[in-house]
């Protein structure tokens, strides 16, 4: 048996290969594999034959989405079209990464997984489409798993960007009225293998999952748990309003997800946001000074 992860030269990509068992893997990049291209698409299932594909390919600049709406829809809902109507001809499953931006942000409490959408920018309507794509297409194969705020080595990220804004400036500004759940990548891919592996076995219906760290949390308070665990002072996180920025795409001010369907698959949910970053914090320190020294070499 066999997976192919699309996007695999992305954060989340990377991580997922390395979950994916003692199972091959076939890890296409963006290079190795356009998935707004349906023939390339159909050719690559029939050629690998995996028994799980999962979609990491996706446009994710939620404000250059605004700007170029017809490319983000290209990868975001044709992408992922062609790939569940691949997987259908060549019966396979299909783990389709999604995103917390579905969501209006008008609730209060953690969505559940079967709430109603109602995406408030042009990025979050893409994957509520390639959402609808997966579940039409592919009604017995397909699986939705919505991810936020996610950080990691091997990307950019909101964590990775406040260790380099800590030793450069004296204060940073970050919204404080923007809540949900910050999500270590490693813990997503473990979740997306494990997912995967139920599906095979036929232990996991298909349908929509919530693949993110439980807990809740404002862009102001992770900024300020990254500054404590720099040994700084987390006073030098200043907190401002989303309208101070006057980003092109609107922002949902509560993306929280629930976390209950996890039950049926019988995979237990993530555990909570702030003990995953404790655990991950050294490695992102670490590649973050990495990524300084190759920088820096590049330049001499």
């Amino acid at each position: 048996m066999s997976w192919l992860v699309t996007g695999a030269g992305g954060m989340l990509g990377r991580h997922l290969v390395r979950h994916c068992g003692d199972e091959h893997v076939v890890a296409l990049d963006r290079r190795g594999l356009d998935i707004t291209n349906a023939d390339a698409v159909d050719a690559a299932i029939a050629h690998h034959r995996p028994r799980v594909v999962v979609n990491c390919a996706a446009w994710t600049a939620t404000d250059d989405a605004e700007k170029h709406p017809d490319r983000a829809w290209r990868v975001n809902v044709t992408g992922t079209r062609n790939l569940a109507r691949a997987c259908r001809r060549h019966r396979t499953i299909l783990l389709q990464v999604s995103s917390d931006y579905v969501f209006s942000g008008i609730s209060r409490s953690p969505y559940h997984e079967d709430a109603p959408t109602g995406p408030l920018n042009t990025y979050g309507r893409t994957k509520a489409a390639a959402e609808s794509a997966v579940l039409n297409v592919l009604p017995d194969l397909g699986y939705v798993v919505r991810a936020a705020w996610l950080y990691g080595v091997g990307g950019r990220n909101f964590v990775d960007t406040m260790i380099g804004l800590e030793r450069t400036r004296e204060s940073v500004r970050v919204v404080n009225d923007q809540t949900g759940q910050p999500t270590w990548a490693e813990d997503l891919a473990r979740l997306l293998a494990r997912l995967g592996s139920a599906a095979q076995a036929g232990t996991a219906p298909p349908g929509i999952y919530h693949g993110t760290n439980s807990g809740e949390i404002s862009w102001h308070g992770l900024a300020q748990e990254v500054f404590r665990l720099l040994g700084a002072d987390s006073s030098r996180v200043l907190p401002i309003g989303s309208g101070e920025f006057g980003l092109p795409a609107a922002r949902p001010a509560y993306s929280a997800l629930g976390h209950g369907r996890w039950a049926r698959a019988g995979i237990p949910p993530l555990r909570h946001w702030r003990s995953a970053l404790h655990v991950a914090f050294p490695l992102l320190q670490e590649a973050h000074v990495q990524e300084g020294k190759t920088r820096e070499s590049i330049r001499n």
